[in-house]
């Protein structure tokens, strides 16, 4: 599958991030250690994206994400230690990518996917995902009546790329822009949880380690593949795999979703159905 790594606290090199460590994102390209049957290497493209402060959205000034991608595998690419080492962030979102058999290996197929403020990435794959994501489109389509986020199939094609990562984007995508203290999405947790459980319920073999960023905070779940987790005291580090031997990290288990922010991680079950725990 994929390799990922989120990173939130005190300005950071990007590029520094990205070769952090023994078994950093860039060594993991080639030399993976938990892929649990989800291929061998991650040569299919990469993609990093940051955050800079920005005029955008509603709100005003506040943190806009910027992203580098590449179609090519990331050790042929100079630019991630002579370009992306020059630059700072608070924030992180970087993946490695090993594509899924039948989907395109593009520079558009590589995640982040971002949006304004948000980054996503997905390592994992949805089995039969045109099928099984129409069939999620037709449920947020039910539950979100009046608010015409998903009133018709069409939406689906806003995705980047033919592939079950770019699409599943757009329905988290239509979740956030949900979002309301009142519900039924009342944060980024609950839009990840909604659409994790809603996948679940049409494919239960789907497996969906979900990482989503806006600049302050990360969010990601665990379902099938590994992630661990590194809290300092003043930064957290989200990543498939710990790239250094820092007696701190944490590995996780199945079916978790944890929120960061720098220096602090909160993790909890991620509730689904009976259904779906019993099926997947």
């Amino acid at each position: 599958m994929c390799r990922q790594l989120g990173y939130v606290g005190p300005p950071v090199g990007v590029g520094e991030l990205i070769l952090r460590g023994p078994h950093s994102l860039y060594a993991q390209s080639w030399a993976p250690l938990d892929m649990r049957a989800g291929g061998t290497i991650n040569a299919d493209g990469f993609g990093v994206a940051w955050w800079r402060r920005a005029d955008v959205g509603t709100e005003g000034a506040r943190d806009a994400v910027t992203r580098y991608r590449n179609h090519a595998p990331i050790w042929t690419d100079p630019a991630v230690a002579e370009v992306l080492g020059q630059l700072e962030s608070r924030s992180v979102v970087a993946a490695v990518r090993s594509a899924t058999v039948g989907m395109p290996v593009e520079r558009s197929a590589c995640a982040p996917f971002t949006d304004e403020h948000w980054a996503f990435s997905h390592n994992g794959v949805i089995p039969d995902w045109r099928i099984t994501l129409v069939a999620v489109l037709a449920d947020l389509n039910e539950a979100f009546a009046t608010t015409g986020l998903f009133d018709s199939p069409a939406v689906l094609l806003q995705a980047e790329a033919l592939t079950d990562s770019a699409a599943l984007w757009v329905l988290l995508r239509g979740l956030l822009a949900a979002i309301d203290p009142v519900g039924p999405v009342t944060s980024p947790a609950d839009a990840l949880r909604l659409l994790v459980a809603a996948v679940l319920r049409h494919q239960p073999s789907a497996r969906l380690n979900l990482l989503l960023g806006n600049g302050l905070q990360l969010w990601a779940t665990t379902c099938w593949h590994a992630l661990s987790v590194l809290v300092t005291d003043d930064y957290t580090v989200l990543s498939s795999e710990p790239y250094d031997a820092d007696p701190r990290w944490q590995s996780l288990a199945d079916r978790q979703l944890v929120t960061a922010t720098p220096g602090h991680c909160t993790i909890t079950a991620l509730e689904l159905p009976a259904t779906e725990r019993v099926c997947s």
